[in-house]
């Protein structure tokens, strides 16, 4: 090592490394340690010094180095108790990571010494302490000034009743394109080609799975597989390091201006609920070491095991005040240094678990977010489900939350597949989950809609497999959802059958229509406008590989102009995106705004509702002419979603001097202009919709 460093006290706040223009702050939290170290390296992994932070404020250890820069390599080593089954497990030998670093040299290399308990002790392994040093197997957290210049970039701000989210994996969505640069990294994902691309089809917004740093499990690196979707957090503060092609920060920067210049706003998938670091048997590489006990939430009864809520063996303790400060911290460093315009929660009802009971709309987590003034003006989105007590609570989130909301994607799916009774259910749907989400003042477009997500069949799947075909993960197909209500129309997988595929394309314009039909917020998942396939793995988290990444070479034209029409027939229509929700009266002038149709003309009964074999919905709505999204040109759309035989359909009568024209009919491919009047034939399996038109000849 080299000469011994001089450092001063320093300040316990901003938390993190921060370089200001002279040298570093160090500030780091732990409430148990007794010692806190920190290590200097150069850029070659070689260690060039060690100090003790002098300072401790409020359970922050800190301290300042003059003369250090941007670029410095550094990590921590946290003296303590090693006594497990008290919850704590300190272990000096072990490097760590600073939980608040903005930027990691890589990640893991598994080897033994990453464990702080001794492998291989025939007999709980984890009492005891492993004295090995672990640093030549650990990355390095590196020292970053994140200030950028954006220029004249803005954030979209798009009205959430004007958005259509797009799901994608920033790897998955460009590794296949050969006209981007760099594929696979965050500067393809908004190279020009991209852009065009995203921008054609209509998107608003870009929700990314995780770009924080994160880990690659044990038990996948040991079967030669990988963590593709990124659901293992290692870093709240740093970019995924293989997604950046230089290993430089601004290249996310870089990409969100991009994205904001062609109007499309980027929203993370992040992971607070837990980390990678696992259960008592996993790595120690960051929280563990620094304060087991306040970063985790540890069994009362025997804290040497952890609460796992997530199920992925341990839960993030967001009930201690600075571990939330920490994803506060975390959330808004994303919005006011990177720009990014909101966030979707990963198994959001872990972080509204008080203590040790179940799910609280009030926690202090939710309060958090909603009094923040930079968090106010972004979009967040929850998956509103876990597996802890009371885990599944969609509909219950405060707003301004919107949610995903599974019941949708299951009753669109079970309706075009042709299962009884699933009418009533698709009406709900079709109007915002009203049953779910209509409280609290919430908007109709707190339902964010989805025919499909990263976890489970895409779209193209939906409509050709019956099961799972994941046996690429090695878990023996024990993995992944059993039910997926999907259908293959008569053959497993990829068939040369005209019909077949004829019909598959049918029930997926079929189901795109509904989506972009529906009140609420539609999400989209990348490659499904296009008919990407996973071969029938619904599971595909292990699968960094052609299975997962999007086959651009297998581009379904047609299935991609359909979905264009339909985004775009969406905007046109201020009708299908309203946030009130509809009850069948309007507010302003007293009259209906909904109303259900029976095919010979009358009004739906409740009886009717009953019928198990109902299966044509035929749905028309109303604007009212106080609305601020009202147009002159349009007051009413009639939509007939129809998943048995074809059926004749008296048209409801038009008002005096407007006509209906047949706009959309996915069995005929899209697009029409057919003026209709009294009664019309609806195709079995298709959508139809019909727009008032005001402007007769």
């Amino acid at each position: 090592m080299n000469n011994p460093i001089t450092i001063t006290e320093g300040r316990a706040a901003p938390i993190g490394a921060t370089f200001d223009g002279d040298g570093v702050n160090f500030a780091v939290f732990s409430e148990n340690a007794e010692r806190m170290v920190l290590c200097l390296f150069d850029a070659d992994g070689t260690e060039t010094g060690r100090v003790d932070l002098p300072e401790r404020d409020g359970d922050v250890w800190h301290g300042y180095i003059s003369g250090l820069r941007p670029g410095q390599h550094y990590g921590y080593r946290a003296h303590g108790p090693y006594a497990p089954e008290q919850g704590h497990r300190f272990n000096p030998n072990k490097l760590l990571m600073d939980p608040y670093a903005k930027r990691l040299t890589g990640h893991p290399t598994w080897h033994d010494t990453l464990m702080g308990y001794k492998v291989g002790t025939a007999k709980d392994p984890d009492l005891v302490i492993d004295p090995r040093d672990n640093a030549r197997f650990m990355p390095r957290s590196v020292v970053e000034d994140p200030a950028f210049s954006w220029g004249e970039d803005e954030h979209p701000r798009t009205p959430i009743q004007q958005s259509v989210i797009y799901e994608a994996h920033v790897k998955g969505l460009t590794k296949r394109r050969a006209d981007v640069p760099d594929p696979g990294t965050f500067l393809a994902m908004s190279s020009d080609p991209m852009l065009d691309y995203l921008t054609n089809l209509g998107i608003t917004a870009i929700e990314l799975l995780p770009v924080h740093a994160y880990l690659t499990d044990h038990f996948l690196h040991e079967k030669g597989l990988t963590n593709y979707w990124g659901y293992q957090t290692i870093g709240f503060f740093a970019p995924e390091p293989k997604y950046m092609a230089r290993g430089q920060i601004d290249e996310f920067q870089q990409m969100v201006a991009r994205f904001h210049s062609a109007g499309i706003e980027v929203i993370l998938d992040v992971v607070y609920n837990h980390t990678g670091e696992g259960n008592e048997l996993g790595p120690t590489l960051s929280f563990r070491g620094l304060d087991n006990a306040s970063y985790y939430r540890l069994m009362p009864d025997n804290p040497r095991f952890y609460v796992n809520d997530t199920g992925t063996g341990n839960t993030v303790n967001v009930d201690h005040p600075m571990v939330l400060r920490m994803i506060m911290d975390s959330l808004r460093y994303w919005v006011e240094v990177m720009h990014v315009d909101g966030f979707r929660f990963d198994l959001c009802s872990t972080l509204g678990r008080v203590d040790e009971g179940g799910f609280d709309r009030g926690a202090a987590f939710f309060d958090a977010i909603r009094q923040d003034p930079v968090l106010g003006n972004v979009k967040l989105i929850a998956e509103p489900w876990d597996i802890g007590p009371g885990g599944y609570q969609l509909g219950a989130f405060p707003p301004p939350f919107m949610e995903w909301n599974d019941k949708y994607r299951d009753t669109v799916r079970r309706f075009w597949r042709g299962d009884a009774g699933e009418a009533p259910a698709l009406a709900d749907r079709l109007t915002g989950s009203a049953l779910q989400f209509d409280h609290s003042s919430r908007p109709a477009t707190s339902s964010v809609n989805l025919l499909t997500a990263h976890d489970g069949f895409t779209l193209m799947d939906t409509v050709s497999y019956v099961e799972k075909h994941n046996e690429a993960n090695g878990e023996d197909g024990r993995d992944g959802h059993g039910e997926n209500y999907s259908d293959n129309l008569g053959v497993e997988g990829p068939t040369e059958k005209e019909a077949i595929n004829a019909a598959r394309a049918r029930r997926r314009r079929n189901m795109m229509a509904t989506l972009m039909l529906s009140q609420g917020t539609p999400m989209i998942l990348a490659g499904d406008e296009m008919g990407n396939s996973q071969s029938g793995n619904n599971n595909a988290y292990s699968q960094d590989n052609e299975i997962s990444w999007i086959d651009w070479g297998s581009f379904d034209a047609e299935f991609h102009d359909f979905t264009r029409l339909m985004i775009s027939f969406r905007k046109n229509h201020p009708l299908l995106r309203q946030k009130l929700f509809l009850h069948a009266q309007r507010r302003e002038d007293g009259l209906d705004d909904l109303f259900w149709w029976r095919p010979d003309g009358q009004q739906m009964q409740d009886e009717d509702w009953q019928d198990p074999d109902l299966s044509c919905v035929a749905m028309e709505l109303r604007m009212a002419s106080g609305t601020p999204d009202y147009a002159e040109t349009e007051q009413a759309i009639f939509a007939v979603f129809n998943a048995g035989g074809a059926v004749d359909m008296v048209i409801p009568d038009p008002p005096e001097n407007t006509h209906w024209v047949w706009r959309v009919d996915t069995a005929r491919g899209g697009r029409q202009t057919d003026v209709v009047s009294d009664q019309v034939k609806i195709p079995g399996q298709s959508v139809s919709v019909f727009v008032l038109d005001i402007h007769t000849s």
